[in-house]
This record gives structure tokens, C-alpha cells and sequence, in this order.
């Protein structure tokens, strides 16, 4: 969809706005061409000695009401259309969020959060400006050329509207040129604040790590390079902007001394009057704001476009698992991988390779292998952030994708291994899903994911602020929040990636008994290195290179003396090393 569609369906669905400023701003043009006509047929009265003191009194009345009306218009037609011209900036933002929030992860390995921040603020910023500001002045300036021409032509004199209009069209073609540059120039300009807003997130949220190595030098050094670089685009759009004003000033001056000698030359030889071309005179000081229009419109609109082509490719970018799925109802049964196959976009080999896998409702299934092997690929197809290449994943006899994504995902509980923690309170974090839970639920929570006693110790308890992404806890403590905000759903599927990794041994206990009292009325898969978080799941499936080399329970996989089994005597050892 183009600007211009854009900009047409948004003014339709608020005609009533549009209709009632478009009404205003012709009364202000009609207004505004009247006055020079009403002041040509004053001019030559006054030269003829046919007007009294009081007609030229009530004269100027009538003109400075004119002057009020305009005033009091132009007032109103700003209140009457910025209001809903703004609102476009509310409903892009709105469908941006929305497009963001249905994209997979496949979409944002491509999209930097600086840049999609940039898009949010400033390019819709500059979209509101073409949509709001360009229309209306674009409104405004053609029906002020029209009156104004048309006045010129019919009201005063045809042969010297003819000879004013001689440079316009070299105008018209050099705006063709500088908009063209313009348009790229604002491109440019674009791009160069995103990668600015890119690194300026970045630094801030890794600032302890730059802090950490020493790189603070470093960034502040990049921060300046990209600053410049963002400064000198937007400045090479602006030079090629200003270029519009000295175009207009030349036409305009050209036009008024070709007027003038062709008006003079006609009031000499008695074919035109002082007050006709004192009228024109004043028609063509109109013609500055039309032409001034015309540029600043032209800039407006060029930078709209090059903010909307950018905004457009991520607005129609086509969701990399697509929502088909029909039924709305919350699955439920056991969940099914038969032969399951996934490569993730330009790998060589399978992440996930011929992966048939049977979790009977209600049981535990615990997950682990090598670095590598595709444990965390499991969980991500299971959630259905990634749908398989070949192979099918059934929950209750359904294939995933017959469900919408809205009603599966609201089945299920993720908790990867770092959790992402929002600035708010522990309570509001714990609640994220549930908002309306009572505050002994989000304690009863709290109290599985062994998170309750550390709250308490919080200098305001569950009303303590968490920080930006968690910042202010551990990560352990993070881990824990998250685990019982995942709980706290109470969906049947529960998803843990690795999600106990960073909580000690003791902690890890506590909260696998109290899960394991859970589990009667959920399905859990459960990814973990360690062996010890897995030892009381119904059944144990061990990855390597995408396929699974090795499945059965804790005590099957250790008489088998394979990887389980020779990875559980080490960590023995190392717990025992521990120990001692």
C-alpha cells in the first residue's frame, strides 16, 4: 500500500473532520481573495473622489472584519483537523505493536530493537507530519492558487495573469528535481537515526558489561561517529529542502517584474487602472503562500514516503509462522513429535533431525544432551515459535497449526533460561499473565518457585521494583519470578528451558518437589544439564546432533552405561568434589 492509499483511507474514515476544516479553509481562500479585489474598488473610488469619510470608514470595517474572520477560521480549522490528523501516529503505532508482537523469532535475527524503536517515534512522527500537516497545507495552498488565478485571470486582467504564470512551470520542474533528492536524502537521514537509536540501546542495556572490559572509551568514540553521521544526513536533507525557498523567491520575483512592466505599460496606455493593478499587485503577494506551500508540502510528503517505505516493510513483512489455525479452544491430550525435522535459515545441517517423541498428558518430560544437540529447538517448536520442516506435532491427535496461535500459546508456560523480567513490581512481574490474581495466589506461586521467603526480605516486599529487565535481582532470582509467573497461569503445558540454571542445589530441590506435586495436572518438558532436575520425570529423552540417541527413564538410561549414564557418574563426582 502506497502513502497516497494510506493517507486517502485514513482521511475517508474521518471525513467529517476533513469535510468540516476543508469547508473553513475555502471560506478562509474566499475570504482572502475578496480583500485585495475589495481594496483595488477602494483604491480607485478614492482616486475617482467618490467615496465619503464614513464609506471609507465602513470600508475598513468590513476589510478588518474580514481580517478577524480569517483569524477566527484559521484558528478553528487547526483545532477541528490536527486533532484527527494525529490520531493516524495512535493507530500506526498500535498496528506496529501489534505486527511485533505476532512475529516469530525468525523476524527479529533480521531487525535490530534500535531500529524498530526508530520506527515507533520518529518515522511515524514524520508519517503524522505528511499525513496531518502536508494534506492540509497541500489543501490550503491549491484552493488559495486557484481563487487567486482564477481572480487574476477573470477579476483583473487575462493578459497580465498570463505574463505572471511564465516562470511557474520552470518551478514545477526544478521541485520535480529537488523532491526527488529530497526522498532519498530523507532515506538516508532515516537510516542513519536508527543506527544511532541501535547503539544507544545497546549501550545502555550492556553498559555494565562495557563498564566490566573497559569499553566505555570505545562506545562513547562509536556513539560520536554514528551522531556525525546521523547529523551530516540530516543535514544533506535539509541543504536539498532549502533549495525549495530561492526556487520560489526567483519565480516570484520573476513573475512580479514581468507584471509589473506589463501592468505599467497598460496603466499608461489607459487599458488598466491603478486600483486593478494595485488588486493584481496584491493577488500576486497571495501567490508567496501557495508557493511556499507547494515546497513545504513537497518536503513533508518526500519524507513521509521514505518513513513509510521503511515502516511498510515491517508492517507487511510476512509472519514467519503463520496464524492458519482455526480452532480456538485450549488443547489438550498428549503431545506427539513424529519424525520432526527443523533446520534454522541458513544452516547446513538439521538443528532437529527425525525427532519422534510421545508425552502422555499430565507427565514429565525431561530433556537433556550436548551443547548443541537441540534441546532449546524443542521447546521453541513446541511453543510454536518455529513450525518444522517436515514432520508433524500433534497435541491431543490435532496438529499444532490447526490451533490459533492465540489459543496455543495461552496453553502454555514458557520459562527460558534467561528470563525477561519488566519494570515493575515483583507482584505485577509474578502476575504478568494473570493480572487479575488475587495476592495469595501470586504468594501461593511465589511460594513453589521457592521465591516467597527472598520477597519478604525485600525492603517493600512483592510491591518492590524489579528495575529494567530485572536488574535488580539475581539471576537466580529472575529464574524464580519467572518459573512462578509461569505457574501462576495455570496452563496445562509448562515449558522449562533450562530454567533451574542458576539457583544452587538445595533451591532446585525444594521447588522440583513442590513441581512435582504439580504435575497431575500438567504436561512439563523439562530441558536441563543437570541430571538431577531430570531423575523424577516419567521419561528422559537425551539429544545428540538433533536426533534422539538415547530415551527411557532415570533408571533405564543409567543400566544402559551410555551418555546419561557416563554424564551422571561425572556430575556425582563433581557434587561429591563439592561436598567435601
Amino acid at each position: 500500500m502506497t502513502l497516497a492509499r494510506l493517507i486517502r483511507q485514513f482521511i475517508l474514515r474521518h471525513r467529517a473532520a476533513y469535510a468540516g476544516a476543508a469547508v473553513m479553509l475555502t471560506a478562509i481562500a474566499a475570504l482572502t481573495v475578496w480583500l485585495p479585489r475589495q481594496i483595488g474598488h477602494l483604491v480607485d473610488a478614492i482616486v475617482r473622489q467618490e467615496v465619503t469619510p464614513d464609506q471609507l470608514g465602513l470600508e475598513i470595517g468590513y476589510l478588518a472584519l474580514a481580517g478577524l474572520a480569517i483569524y477566527g477560521l484559521r484558528v478553528a480549522w487547526r483545532l477541528q483537523l490536527y486533532s484527527a490528523a494525529y490520531r493516524i501516529g495512535v493507530e500506526m503505532r498500535a498496528s506496529l505493536y501489534e505486527e511485533l508482537a505476532l512475529q516469530a523469532p525468525r523476524f527479529y535475527q533480521t531487525r535490530r530493537t534500535g531500529e524498530l524503536m526508530a520506527l515507533a517515534t520518529n518515522d511515524i512522527d514524520t508519517i503524522e507530519l505528511a499525513v496531518g500537516e502536508a494534506v492540509l497545507a497541500g489543501f490550503d495552498g491549491t484552493v488559495t492558487l486557484v481563487l487567486v488565478v482564477g481572480m487574476m485571470v477573470l477579476g483583473v486582467d487575462w493578459r497580465l495573469a498570463m505574463a505572471a504564470l511564465v516562470p511557474f512551470p520552470f518551478l514545477a520542474l526544478a521541485f520535480r528535481r529537488i523532491s526527488a533528492h529530497v526522498h532519498e536524502r530523507s532515506r538516508i537521514a532515516l537510516e542513519r537515526f536508527s543506527d544511532l537509536n541501535d547503539h544507544a540501546q545497546e549501550a545502555i542495556t550492556g553498559v555494565r558489561t562495557l563498564r566490566a572490559l573497559g569499553l566505555e572509551a570505545h562506545s562513547s568514540a562509536r556513539f560520536s561517529r554514528l551522531t556525525a553521521a546521523a547529523a551530516v544526513a540530516g543535514q544533506d536533507a535539509q541543504r536539498w529542502e532549502a533549495l525549495y525557498d530561492p526556487a520560489i523567491g526567483t519565480a516570484l520575483s520573476a513573475a512580479a517584474a514581468l507584471a509589473l512592466a506589463l501592468g505599467g505599460w497598460l496603466v499608461w496606455h489607459g487599458e488598466l487602472s491603478v486600483g486593478q493593478l494595485t488588486s493584481f499587485g496584491l493577488y500576486l503577494s497571495q501567490l508567496i503562500w501557495p508557493m511556499f506551500a507547494a515546497g513545504w508540502v513537497l518536503s513533508l510528503w518526500e519524507r513521509g514516503r521514505a518513513a513509510w517505505d521503511r515502516l511498510r516493510a515491517v508492517l507487511e513483512a510476512p509472519l514467519a509462522v503463520a496464524d492458519t489455525g482455526t480452532l480456538g479452544t485450549q488443547p489438550a491430550g498428549d503431545l506427539r513429535l513424529d519424525t520432526v525435522t527443523f533446520s534454522y535459515p541458513g544452516s547446513t545441517r538439521p538443528a532437529l533431525e527425525g525427532v519422534s517423541l510421545t508425552v502422555p498428558e499430565g507427565s514429565t518430560l525431561g530433556v537433556t544432551g550436548p551443547t548443541g544437540s537441540g534441546k532449546s529447538t524443542l521447546i521453541r517448536l513446541l511453543a510454536r515459535q518455529w513450525s518444522p520442516d517436515a514432520g508433524t506435532l500433534q497435541w491431543g491427535n490435532t496438529p499444532l497449526a490447526d490451533h490459533s496461535l492465540a489459543a496455543l500459546r495461552g496453553a502454555i508456560a514458557w520459562v527460558p533460561q534467561d528470563p525477561i523480567l519488566f519494570s515493575a513490581t515483583v507482584g505485577e512481574n509474578i502476575a504478568l499473565a494473570r493480572p487479575e490474581a488475587s495476592q495469595a495466589q501470586i504468594e501461593v506461586a511465589a511460594q513453589i518457585a521457592a521465591l516467597h521467603e527472598d520477597v519478604l526480605r525485600f525492603p517493600e516486599g512483592y510491591d518492590t521494583a524489579v528495575g529494567e529487565r530485572g536488574i535488580t535481582l539475581s539471576g537466580g532470582q529472575r529464574q524464580r519470578v519467572a518459573i512462578a509467573r509461569a505457574l501462576l497461569t495455570d496452563a496445562p503445558l509448562l515449558l522449562l528451558d533450562d530454567a533451574l540454571s542458576a539457583v544452587d542445589a538445595e533451591t532446585q530441590e525444594h521447588i522440583l518437589a513442590r513441581l512435582r506435586k504439580e504435575r497431575a495436572r500438567r504436561t512439563v518438558v523439562l530441558v536441563s544439564h543437570r541430571l538431577s532436575v531430570l531423575a523424577n520425570a516419567n521419561r528422559i529423552a537425551v539429544l545428540r546432533e538433533g536426533m534422539v540417541a538415547e530415551s527411557g527413564t532415570h533408571a533405564e538410561l543409567l543400566a544402559r552405561n551410555g551418555w546419561y549414564a557416563r554424564q551422571w557418574r561425572i556430575q556425582q563426582l563433581e557434587g561429591a568434589i563439592d561436598a567435601s
